[in-house]
């Protein structure tokens, strides 16, 4: 195995493997409803990477350091036989950890095959509790209960379960406090992100983002916290513990606080392109070098695109808004 480095010398550990582009929910921040409507244009079954190439993929990239994948989309439960392609790559010499990203509405039917599968973790994403407010903001009325049924099954067969909270001023922050009383009564880890500018299409505004300081204020005044120590360098949450619980809470600041200088992951999507950064304006097509290369042709094309990436864009944030008209990749292409 040989270990690789990028411009800034960051090495490449953690793979989000988007398996399709589709979603059951059209969240605002991600593929609103008025764009990306019934008749958009989702890849079609032949752009996709076969679950086969993307095994050769991952076989690659752990021979250059990955050591952890998650499985993302749009929404990967929707993609027909995961739980075997999951199986499939938990089996790779190499994998510490597989995990998944899901808005749950499918958890509950398939947790227990995920779990046999070989999956270890689950993050599920969930931005309120209120009927009313999450069904505005899934952009599909579709209603809470599913998704906290498919959370109680995911616990019950044993999975690690996160949920994320997407927090966007005056839509859901007043919920800050309710869902993370309520997570902390369920035992499960809740990670608060600041809305980001992922993609072209979510009309964000900095003036809607409320930052983590002001969210562990909320939660401090009704919570004791104690800060905990991050268990590696690519941890992108900081974590804080419930001081009379071994719950924890994290908040993820791509906006307030950017991580990119600790960032190891690399994103592929569902037909190949190979992304080095949440916020990269294009992708390199890896998708003619899996179908006709060679092994060898396939490990060095890797290699010399992350050898060269310097990607920091969350730390040039305001400053390329000022300069910067690239078209970037949307999120459901990529995962969050």
């Amino acid at each position: 195995m040989m270990r690789i480095v990028d411009k800034l010398g960051r090495p490449i550990r953690d793979l989000r493997l988007s398996v399709t582009d589709r979603c059951n929910f059209r969240c605002r921040y991600c593929m609103p409803k008025e764009i990306f409507h019934d008749d958009f244009p989702f890849l079609t079954s032949d752009q996709l990477l076969s679950f086969a190439e993307m095994r050769r993929l991952v076989e690659q990239f752990v021979q250059l350091g990955v050591t952890k994948v998650r499985i993302t989309g749009g929404e990967p439960l929707l993609r027909k036989n995961l739980p075997d392609f999951i199986e499939e790559v938990a089996t790779i010499q190499g994998i510490d950890d597989v995990a998944l990203t899901t808005n749950g509405v499918l958890l509950a039917k398939y947790a227990e095959a995920l779990k046999r599968a070989g999956l270890k973790r689950v993050n599920v994403s969930l931005d309120s509790l209120d009927e009313r407010t999450f069904a505005v903001m899934n952009g599909r009325g579709f209603p809470v209960k599913p998704i906290l049924e498919g959370i109680e099954v995911a616990q019950e067969v044993g999975l690690e379960v996160k949920v994320n909270m997407v927090v966007i001023k005056g839509v859901n922050d007043d919920e800050i406090l309710s869902m993370a009383r309520y997570f902390r009564e369920k035992r499960i880890t809740l990670r608060f992100i600041e809305f980001m500018d992922v993609g072209n299409t979510n009309g964000w505004k900095r003036d809607d983002v409320v930052f983590a300081d002001e969210i562990i204020e909320i939660l401090a005044k009704n919570f004791p916290l104690s800060p905990v120590t991050r268990r590696n360098d690519g941890e992108v949450a900081k974590r804080y513990r419930y001081v009379d619980s071994d719950v924890d809470v994290g908040l993820i600041t791509s906006v307030s606080n950017p991580f990119c200088t600790t960032c190891t992951r690399v994103r592929v999507s569902a037909d190949g392109k190979m992304y080095t950064c949440l916020f990269a304006t294009k992708g390199e097509d890896l998708k003619p070098i899996l179908r006709y290369g060679t092994e060898r042709e396939l490990r060095e094309r890797l290699i010399s695109v992350w050898t060269n990436r310097a990607d920091r864009y969350s730390e040039e944030r305001f400053e390329r808004a000022k300069r910067d008209d690239g078209i970037k990749v949307e999120m459901h292409r990529i995962g969050g």
